[in-house]
């Protein structure tokens, strides 16, 4: 296969592409004060907000891989990214609550419509001997999102208004979308039948588990809303998992799970962003709650991580030529276990030295483990179904991570509980947030020195949880996934299986 003479540039757009859905999803996070103040919105409008571009982005996945697949994977993102860009620009305008979560889920269609084109647009332009360098620059530029967003918006929100934290999309949407045009080839599959009922039911069955995943820890499964939500879930994708077995031109492959690289990458995937969910919303109250640290700095903390993982993934890119990624997926997940145990071990006093310890150690085994295991999983993907192939990584990834906030986020809320001390009362024994302001409200500073206790070592809980699920996935790496034939410089057209190296044939 000869290689495309544009194809490092292409990578930059699809970072940029990344990069720009990564730090809205983060952004957020430290505008919902000033938002609230100025648009009068409740704590139900701010749920939903946040909420409702994680259900309709979850929901759209699949069907927007299958898209690609189908019409074009450069005429997909393209399109996501204007919705992006003009919905971004109505959130800058809204001046109420409902405006606003109406941008919100527009934002959530043209990510979803974006986010898998990126990487089945890089595994059709990048060989399998490339491949991993594209991919691992791809997977650090994520990171600098997720560490970035909240440092760029705490930055913004000081100097600007929080309508800023939109108004930054626009820019780089624009500059994405004309760099798209001009630079990036397109390519989609061979024709297939439509599928209009699997779209339905997995657009469906995703957004309503979606909703019930980040319902649980507030409400249980005691509410009517939650328990129907449930039903629907589980009737959709059900239904769903049926009906694709069944099609004759099903939207997912479902056959990609007898690949034991796809499946065993998958599963190990699910069960680390299950943890890593589990450690940002940990993480981030024990920065702010218990430590004091600004929403900015509470982002720069996970600075050492990012730098960690940049450097390594640059290292892990060339070293996964020769060993493999089944080695490099379970060294990584040890690696990062390590790092979980060292979280573990945290106590009050503690402050920042133990975190950047664990930082350090977390981003190393994350630049081994993450590129590798995506690598494992898109290298058993054929080219015709690249985009539904990147659609299942995105899924998997995004239900691993709301799943972590909710079991171990219910795990850390039920021992907090146990562990206040009889005199705390009301709001003060449901989370460490209402303690603190509770204390501050009466000036009883036993109550807030007790509950930066208690949530310290709730806290510890959850990161044993987390070093479960990761060790675990490093089982499942080992046990179920195997190593192809190392790609050499004379092998660039790809592996010996043929997966994922047979590139679409660009499309005028």
């Amino acid at each position: 296969m000869e290689r495309h003479p544009r194809r490092w540039w292409i990578l930059v757009v699809l970072c940029l592409s990344t990069l720009v859905l990564v730090i809205d999803n983060m952004v957020l996070n430290v505008a919902i004060p000033p938002l609230t103040r100025d648009l009068g919105a409740s704590t139900r409008d701010i749920q939903w907000i946040m909420e409702s571009y994680m259900l309709v982005f979850a929901g759209l996945l699949l069907a927007s891989g299958s898209l690609s697949d189908r019409f074009g994977r450069r005429r997909i993102m393209v399109v996501g990214l204007v919705v992006f860009g003009l919905a971004s620009l109505a959130g800058t305008l809204a001046d109420s609550p409902g405006q606003l979560i109406a941008a919100r889920v527009l934002m959530g269609v043209g990510g979803a419509l974006v986010m898998p084109s990126t990487l089945s647009i890089l595994i059709t332009v990048f060989d399998e001997q490339e491949r991993r360098k594209a991919m691992a620059a791809w997977s650090a530029v994520a990171m600098v999102g997720l560490v970035g967003g909240p440092v760029l918006g705490g930055v913004l929100i000081a100097h600007f208004w929080w309508g800023a934290v939109f108004l930054i999309n626009i820019p780089v949407a624009l500059l994405a979308i004309v760099a798209a045009l001009v630079l990036m080839p397109e390519s989609k599959g061979p024709w297939r039948k439509p599928d209009p009922l699997g779209a339905v039911l997995s657009t469906v069955g995703m957004a309503a588990l979606v909703w019930v995943i980040n319902a649980l820890p507030t409400h249980g499964l005691s509410r009517p809303g939650t328990q129907a939500a449930l039903a629907v879930a589980v009737v959709a994708l059900a239904g769903f998992l049926v009906w694709e077995t069944r099609s004759a031109s099903p939207m997912v492959p479902l056959g990609l799970f007898r690949d034991r690289n796809f499946s065993g990458a998958s599963f190990s995937l699910v069960l680390l962003s299950f943890a890593n969910g589990g450690l940002l919303l940990a993480l981030t109250q024990y920065l702010q709650f218990v430590l004091g640290y600004s929403p900015s700095k509470t982002g720069l903390t996970f600075l050492p991580m990012a730098v960690a993982m940049l450097l390594v993934n640059t290292v892990a890119a060339t070293l996964g030529q020769k060993i493999g990624n089944r080695v490099l997926t379970v060294a990584g997940l040890a690696v990062m276990a390590g790092g979980f145990g060292v979280l573990a071990a945290i106590e009050p006093g503690d402050g920042f030295g133990m975190i950047a310890l664990a930082s350090v150690i977390m981003g190393v085994g994350g630049g081994l483990a993450m590129p590798a295991a995506i690598g494992a999983l898109m290298g058993a993907v054929p080219a015709e179904h690249a985009g539904v192939g990147s659609a299942l990584n995105d899924t998997i990834q995004q239900a691993g991570a709301a799943l972590g906030v909710a079991v171990l986020g219910s795990v850390m809320a039920a021992s907090y509980t146990d562990g206040m001390p009889d005199s705390a009362t009301g709001r003060a024994r449901e989370s460490v947030q209402d303690a603190l302001a509770v204390a501050a409200a009466t000036g009883d500073t036993g109550l807030a020195a007790a509950a930066r206790d208690v949530f310290t070592t709730a806290m510890t809980t959850g990161f044993l949880a987390g070093a479960c699920g990761v060790v675990a996935a490093a089982v499942l790496a080992l046990v179920v996934m195997k190593d192809r034939k190392p790609v050499t410089e004379g092998d660039a057209d790809g592996p010996a299986d043929g997966h994922a190296a047979t590139v679409a044939e660009p499309v005028a």
